[in-house]
């Protein structure tokens, strides 16, 4: 393949590398996060709490020079927005089409943020997926991470893509841009954070769209169609998955969907590593949030905390009754399912229930139902709330999350930081991340089987324990004392760099 030679920062005008002073600054070891989300500028579920924390708290260690590459999406703050400095614009190839890319720069929290700029395809109402022509918009993000990568000059030692939405860039680096010596050195790894979500496409867009050559139509075919974590997992250097249990799930025909025969034979590069969460952001001594902040050695504050979520959502305030809360997107591989068949005798107990969410209509209005019908005794919020969810967290007693299937979820360890007690189902990180009080002297409940009655089980269990005072301090100081930091889980990422 013939060698295309790319402008450098070195060759760039004076007026746009006087700008990035840091690139060069720093010889160690470079790691380029690519990935469509990360907190704090723009979040819709668990990869944006990843990619908010774990290249911070690589940047932590010092051991790599970390970037992140992301969409410049419309609805990232005007706050943020109004900091980051314009570096340089250039066009990027999407098969047959030249779209404009701008890129901007901003260092937040020792870690270099790239934002690429792109109206037609990132200045959208609402979500930043679903859109029809969501192949195209993150084929074209893929490619100007790259071409952005070139005209820097900062090529990473290790290109960590995640998800379908950016599996095209590590297609393209070892197929494409292999002929640059630059880019040929690149070792890549990819992270699956919910193999349900391919990036399936019609066979169609395989050069169309795409622009894919012919020479690794077999690494992204599958079904007939294009399949990019397919192509994304045979063409890296390592893949890796968001909790041990799930890595092993995958494996399977029933948590791969359609993807078993691939992760097995790839099997020898697939590792599975817990994620973590940011304990300065969930924090119960700082956070803002909430209506009195504690710690685990003055619980004084969580009291207050539960009485306050108890007037604010009309349920009596009654410090002996254990509230239950479920805060989850509303569909079904959550297992709410089984928590629509339980209800009821959950509810026909001293108990409270707390639901917050959004998700399918028919969770929704069954949810809304049982609140009308249990008034006192049941809250039902549907939305969305980042400050609610934090006096929820707070303020309950006991955390219902009986997941299907379950990557690695974070709910269940943001609950226990908030030293409110997990009941959870042994799937995926949830079997991970907590382990059974009764069983083992753990940090939560669990059932294994994926059924209700074995889920009330565990929930009564939770209630008894609530009841006795001692064996309830003990549980919740052993929820919150368990280490859901990224301190452990970035030391096994370095690893993983390493090899």
């Amino acid at each position: 393949m013939k060698t295309t030679k790319r402008p450098t920062a070195h060759t760039l005008p004076k007026k746009i590398t006087d700008k990035l002073p840091e690139i060069r600054a720093v010889e160690k070891k470079k790691i380029i996060f690519l990935g469509s989300e990360a907190a704090p500028f723009i979040a819709t579920g668990g990869l944006a709490d990843v990619l908010g924390s774990l290249p911070k708290a690589l940047a932590k260690n010092k051991n790599f020079d970390i970037s992140v590459i992301l969409p410049l999406y419309s609805n990232i703050s005007k706050e943020f927005k109004s900091k980051f400095k314009f570096v340089m614009n250039f066009n990027v190839s999407v098969s047959w089409r030249l779209q404009y890319c701008g890129v901007f720069y901003y260092e937040y929290q020792g870690v270099k943020f790239y934002f690429i700029d792109n109206e037609f395809y990132f200045k959208r109402e609402g979500n930043i997926y679903g859109f029809y022509d969501d192949g195209e918009r993150f084929a074209f993000f893929s490619r100007a991470a790259l071409d952005t990568i070139a005209r820097l000059d900062i090529y990473p030692d290790i290109l960590h893509c995640n998800d379908w939405q950016t599996a095209a860039s590590i297609i393209y680096l070892k197929g494409m841009y292999y002929g640059d010596d630059k880019f040929r050195k690149i070792k890549s790894v990819f992270t699956i954070h919910n193999i349900e979500y391919q990036g399936k496409f019609g066979m169609d867009t395989f050069g169309d769209l795409f622009g894919f050559s012919e020479s690794i139509k077999n690494f992204v075919e599958l079904d007939g169609g294009v399949n990019l974590m397919k192509g994304a997992i045979e063409m890296t250097d390592i893949v890796s998955t968001v909790s041990p249990t799930y890595a092993e799930e995958i494996k399977t025909p029933f948590f791969a969907h359609g993807l078993d025969g691939i992760i097995n034979v790839n099997a020898r590069k697939l590792s599975g590593i817990l994620n973590g969460i940011d304990i300065d952001y969930y924090n119960p001594e700082t956070d803002k949030c909430l209506f009195k902040n504690y710690s685990v050695d003055d619980l004084s504050g969580k009291a207050v905390c539960k009485s306050e979520l108890q007037k604010m959502l009309g349920l009596p305030v009654r410090s002996e009754v254990p509230i239950i809360a479920i805060i989850s997107r509303l569909v079904s591989h959550k297992g709410l399912d089984l928590v629509k068949y339980a209800l009821e005798s959950i509810l026909s107990q001293d108990v409270q229930v707390i639901i917050l969410g959004k998700g399918e209509i028919g969770y929704e209005n069954y949810f809304t139902n049982v609140a009308n019908a249990y008034k006192g005794k049941c809250a039902t919020i549907i939305a969305y709330n980042q400050d609610l969810s934090r006096k929820i967290y707070s303020g309950s007693d006991i955390f219902l999350m009986p997941s299907k299937m379950e990557p690695c979820g974070l709910s269940q360890m943001i609950a226990s930081r908030y030293g409110t007690v997990p009941v959870v189902r042994e799937t995926g990180g949830l079997n991970d991340s907590i382990k059974g009080y009764t069983v083992v002297k753990g940090n939560g409940f669990t059932f294994h089987d994926y059924n209700a009655h074995d889920m009330l089980y565990v929930v009564n269990e939770a209630i008894r324990t609530f009841k006795d005072k001692d064996a309830w301090a003990d549980v919740q100081r052993r929820a919150m004392t368990t280490d859901f930091s990224w301190k452990i889980q970035a030391g096994e990422y370095e690893k993983l760099y390493n090899k």
